[in-house]
C-alpha cells in the first residue's frame, strides 16, 4: 500500500498527521505530505482511518 496526498486539494488541518504521524506529516506550505515508500503493515489501518477521515478527500491510498 502506498499514500498520496493531492496537496491543490488539502485545506491543511493536519488530521491525517496526528492520526498516522508515521506515513503523513505537515509540509513548511502547511499542507499534508505522505511518505515516500510503502505504508508498513503495522501503519495500514491507521493510513486508511486517516484517509477516511480526510474533510476535503484530499488522501488516496492504494
Amino acid at each position: 500500500m502506498k499514500a498520496t496526498v493531492d496537496q491543490s486539494t488539502c485545506i491543511g488541518c493536519g488530521l491525517c498527521a496526528d492520526i498516522c504521524p508515521e506515513v503523513f506529516h505537515m509540509t513548511d506550505d502547511n499542507v499534508a505530505e505522505a511518505i515516500d515508500a510503502e505504508i508498513p503493515a503495522k501503519h495500514e489501518n491507521s493510513a486508511s482511518e486517516a484517509a477516511d477521515s480526510c474533510l476535503v478527500g484530499a488522501i488516496t491510498i492504494e
